[in-house]
């Protein structure tokens, strides 16, 4: 599959990075008869892991800078969803009349299969794996789960998938974006919630959430049925698109609610807290959707288990639970996680995004024991905290999450949870959020042991 778009073409890979996008696009590429050239602002040392990737495929590297005749003589550009739209060298290629596309566009181009799409601020990988979870219970194996939860390969195994099987795919905004460049949009789409995230990008809420709202503007019938479209009723923007978009013909609109989890359904669900029940509710409203009945999810929910780096039980030691949250990236969804607890310890702090941490640091404040803070932002939310009229929590800094988790122990008694929950991103001490959850991991079982 691809082999018409691709062979005996030039297709330029604009950021392999370091998260698996790029290499699923490389691959596809070489393996559809492609010559593949690869352009990225980092050096090779930092893209070591990637390109160990795709040992022994015919590709050519462009490391360390980005070259404008890379982007005038190739055929076509596939790039990163970190890119931005208005990028000068994106701008170069479509001047040039060559075409500018991703990983995410070509896999709706090329998909046989219903997708399922779900976004949100927070909550959406749970969300997404917790609709395939319950979808699987009905369909089995012919259910695929991707996009961006993880950075599963794509390309790579659209080829596997039947025209009668299902796709539920995690979407970011970057990636709603490019589908939007070609018109495109999940059939089936659902909004979890909407706060501010990578203002760092969009620099207002306002831009961050007309990125999100494509997912619905673009979404059509697809052979006469109906687009569906998917909102939290607990969540002010989605309800406000909800009354928006509910009066389009050829559509319709579903409200989900933590309130509407039956009983009977909620007493297997292992997952503490309303924000974890709404993305049941959520994931249950797109189950429905597809004849998923009461007593199939019943059977099949005590075998969902929580994601890793989200909420994670590590393990327990002298009657203290370490609990690994590094995918809050955000200060909304530490909040879920502080919520769940009672009087946490909470580890805290990380790459600056340019989101207020009012709320966030109030939280701790009330809710807390303890605060450890790391990182680039530790000084503005530990000044929030503090300065809090009604601030129960101790405040403590550290320069590494190592000692961190030394200062969290030592705080720690019988029946308290320490919880890493950084409600930052993670790029000025680690990789990823997944590098820091891991780190975690290790010190937190060094304690345990």
């Amino acid at each position: 599959m691809g082999e018409g778009l691709f062979r005996d073409k030039k297709i330029l890979v604009m950021g392999l990075g370091r998260f698996g996008g790029g290499v699923d696009v490389v691959k596809f590429a070489c393996e559809a008869g492609a010559k593949v050239v690869v352009t990225d602002l980092a050096k090779q040392d930092a893209l070591a892991e990637s390109i160990s990737q795709l040992k022994g495929l015919d590709v050519e590297y462009h490391l360390g800078s980005h070259e404008p005749a890379d982007f005038e003589q190739a055929d076509m550009v596939v790039a990163n969803p970190a890119v931005p739209l208005d990028n000068k060298f994106l701008q170069i290629a479509r001047k040039a009349g060559r075409k500018v596309t991703s990983q995410i566009e070509l896999f709706f181009e090329l998909c046989p299969a219903k997708i399922i799409g779900i976004t949100g601020a927070n909550g959406k990988s749970t969300t997404t794996s917790l609709t395939a979870h319950l979808l699987r219970s009905r369909f089995g194996k012919k259910v695929w789960l991707g996009g961006n939860i993880g950075n599963e390969p794509m390309l790579t195994i659209v080829g596997k998938i039947k025209p009668d099987d299902v796709v539920v795919l995690e979407l970011s905004s970057f990636q709603i974006e490019q589908l939007a460049q070609s018109d495109k949009a999940p059939q089936v789409a659902l909004l979890t919630n909407l706060t501010p995230n990578h203002l760092d990008r969009y620099k207002t809420f306002e831009n961050y959430c007309n990125a999100k709202e494509l997912i619905f503007k673009h979404q059509k019938p697809d052979k006469n049925q109906p687009a569906v479209s998917i909102f939290n009723s607990d969540d002010e923007v989605g309800s406000k698109w909800f009354a928006k978009y509910k009066k389009d013909a050829g559509r319709i609109c579903v409200k989900f609610s933590p309130d509407d989890v039956p009983a009977k359904i909620g007493s297997v669900y292992g997952l503490p807290g309303r924000a974890y029940l709404a993305n049941l509710a959520g994931a249950i409203a797109v189950a429905k959707r597809f004849n998923v009945t009461d007593e199939q999810i019943i059977g099949c929910l005590p075998a969902f288990e929580a994601l890793p780096h989200r909420l994670q039980l590590v393990g327990e030691a002298r009657g203290v639970r370490w609990y690994n949250d590094s995918k809050a990236t955000t200060p909304d969804s530490s909040i879920v996680a502080l919520e769940a607890f009672d009087s946490p310890i909470i580890i805290a702090g990380g790459h600056d995004k340019h989101i207020p941490f009012d709320e966030f640091g109030a939280k701790i404040a009330q809710k807390a024991k303890a605060a450890i803070l790391i990182g680039q932002t530790a000084g503005a939310i530990g000044k929030i905290i503090q300065n809090h009229p009604q601030n129960k929590a101790q405040v403590k800094y550290a320069k590494t999450l190592a000692e961190a988790v030394q200062i969290a122990n030592t705080l720690a008694a019988k029946g308290d949870a320490v919880l890493l929950s950084p409600a930052c991103a993670s790029y000025d001490m680690f990789e990823n959020y997944e590098q820091r959850g891991e780190q975690f991991i290790d010190l937190a079982n060094k304690v345990i042991r």
